[in-house]
């Protein structure tokens, strides 16, 4: 499953680094892909898209449209 999320609050790459390890607890063979600049988010994983956005609120990040 292909998942693109929008993350308004990431403003670093120590903020990518924090939502790549969440998810990657997750599953440890998801591709993540955070682009800092779009504020955005991209997995490649085979868990659903519940979990993954668990994953990144948990890390203490808001996904747009996602309460």
């Amino acid at each position: 499953m292909a998942l693109k999320l929008n993350v308004p609050d990431i403003a670093c790459d120590r903020c990518a680094a924090k939502i790549s390890e969440s998810i990657h607890v997750v599953e440890a063979d998801a591709n993540v892909d955070v682009d800092v600049k779009a504020k955005t988010v991209t997995v490649e994983a085979e868990s659903s898209e519940e979990s993954i956005k668990q994953a990144i609120v948990a890390a203490g990040y808001h996904i747009e449209g996602y309460q």
